[in-house]
């Protein structure tokens, strides 16, 4: 389906790929991995014809139709989200357009006719508005959202419209950049459960280590401008990669051993006329060697050192008989709940259960109609949710966010933090009036840990974040020693953090009084720990 051979391309002065490979057969799940700056993004645009290789090829069957989910959407016009998902938002005129141009060219023949033609056959099934439905459906759309202009609706939603078209139109190869993204959990487990079944292959680019786990039979790193192949998935492929380097790195190390021993042989009797030929002979010995290049070692979390809170009182936020509505819809009614000194909790729950509503009420972000909520001794409480950017100054560039969240902070730790949290290097001199949603996001999250309060709350951390950041993020908060109260989809990150889960459904809250595999035991959920974080 898809071949990539001795492929080299280079960016800006840098290359990113240098008789690179990979393959793609039907049927297969695939993942590509390596760090931000890495070329998955090129590479996604060489597959795709949007972009030329240096040197090599980049081939796909005559017959391969090709569906692209990038992360963000092109701009919301008046089109419906039926349209948008039926490709009658300008798709199928778009493909009539291409065809007419090539027919006059007379290249019908041509890999790119093939392809616009069978991507034209298929948004013109007649069967296509049903299925466009159901994976509307599916990914959280009411039947009443239909007919509404998208312009109307937030980027995330836009792209589960277009993620409904690829879809319904069942392509060879399916290319997806960050699909988790804009999904709350529920999308999340029906694509999941989707492309389990889907007959075409997929390759993609991902942060959630639980999703391509559950996915992928093939990784395939970049790593030294080369595409390094593995078999399995995401986790098979730390423990290979791991692996293969300590190998690499052993056989490095014996033969630069061997090389060494040879030289100084050759160096020391060179000059004895008895021992000359036996001089040259290592030196030949050394220059007929094939070389073993110096293995990478394999990209690390970063790990900083930031301030230790100080200490809150033994009880950190009382909520009593807390009534909370909105309009007729109550939420919570008689609602009690301490959160302790230290406690680190994970709120669990079907969605629209009141998950975000109650951390909220524990930051005190939103106003509640009865009870009452009571603050600890010396608590300084932390809100984080990624939809809030409104802290930041809009005068300010990014690395002055930073410091100014800490006077302990110096510019070279606060660059480093930075660069972790996937702000490159011209980045963080951006006024953050320019960042996008996800960037300020991660702005926030950094000013966080560098000043973090006693009590932490958050609502998905780890939304705009690459694996290696999630990691990093994770090591910081397994060294806070404050209170975290925390929702997330990721599975990974939960499990590594969460000592207490709490589930909340219907209003009522139930406490685990252990990590969230005592919590899967508890409640029957071993087989499917993703879908254990909504369950009823």
């Amino acid at each position: 389906m898809l071949t990539i051979r001795d492929l080299k391309k280079s960016f800006a002065g840098r290359t990113l790929f240098e008789e690179a490979g990979m393959q793609i057969n039907y049927g297969d799940r695939a993942a590509l991995v390596g760090p931000n700056g890495a070329g998955k993004s090129t590479l996604f645009s060489l597959i795709l014809r949007n972009d030329t290789p240096d040197e090599g090829e980049v081939e796909r069957d005559e017959w391969t139709m090709v569906g692209f989910l990038p992360q963000e959407s092109e701009p919301a016009g008046e089109e419906t989200v039926i349209e948008v998902a039926t490709g009658r938002a300008g798709e199928i005129e778009a493909i009539e357009k291409t065809l007419a141009e090539l027919e006059g060219k007379g290249d019908v023949n041509s890999p790119a006719y093939y392809e616009a033609q069978a991507k034209h056959t298929s948004l013109s099934d007649p069967q296509l508005e049903a299925k466009a439905k159901k994976m509307l459906d599916g990914l959280g759309y009411q039947q009443e959202d239909f007919d509404r202009p998208v312009r109307e609706m937030s980027g995330g939603w836009i792209m589960r419209a277009h993620l409904a078209r690829l879809l319904a139109m069942e392509p060879d190869l399916l290319m997806l950049d960050e699909p988790t993204n804009h999904l709350d959990l529920v999308s999340l487990l029906w694509l999941q459960g989707y492309l389990k079944g889907f007959g075409g292959a997929v390759l993609m680019i991902s942060h959630d280590r639980q999703f391509m786990d559950e996915l992928t039979k093939n990784v395939f790193e970049i790593s030294n401008a080369r595409l390094i192949p593995y078999k399995g998935n995401y986790s098979d492929y730390l423990i290979q990669r791991e692996e293969n380097y300590e190998r690499q790195a052993a056989a490095y190390k014996n033969q630069q051993k061997e090389i060494k021993s040879l030289q100084e042989f050759a160096d020391r009797f060179r000059s004895v006329s008895s021992k000359a030929a036996q001089a040259q002979s290592k030196l030949k010995q050394i220059e007929r060697m094939e070389k073993i290049e110096k293995p990478q070692a394999p990209r690390k979390p970063f790990r900083f050192q930031f301030p230790q809170p100080a200490r809150v009182g033994q009880r950190a936020i009382m909520l009593e008989g807390i009534h909370q509505a909105y309009g007729d819809n109550k939420v919570y009614e008689n609602l009690d709940l301490v959160i302790e000194r230290s406690d680190k909790i994970a709120l669990v729950g079907p969605n629209g259960s009141g998950k975000s509503t109650l951390l909220k009420i524990l930051g005190n972000e939103v106003e509640f109609q009865r009870g009452e909520r009571k603050e600890g001794h010396n608590a300084r409480i932390g809100y984080f949710s990624q939809h809030r950017s409104a802290t930041l100054d809009p005068n300010n560039r990014v690395i002055d966010e930073v410091l100014q969240a800490s006077d302990m902070l110096k510019e070279q730790d606060a660059r480093a933090i930075l660069g972790s949290f996937m702000f490159r290097r011209e980045e963080i001199f951006k006024k953050t009036t320019v960042l996008s949603g996800g960037e300020k996001s991660r702005l926030n999250l950094v000013k966080f840990l560098v000043d973090p309060p006693n009590v932490l709350l958050m609502d998905e951390p780890t939304t705009h974040l690459d694996i290696l950041t999630v990691e990093s993020l994770i090591l910081a908060l397994e060294r806070f020693e404050g209170t975290l109260v925390f929702i997330s989809h990721d599975v990974h990150f939960i499990r590594k953090l969460a000592k207490q889960i709490i589930h909340v459904k219907d209003g009522t809250l139930k406490r685990y009084a252990g990590d969230y595999d005592y919590f899967l035991e508890k409640t029957g959920s071993e087989n499917d720990p993703r879908a254990a974080l909504t369950a009823g």
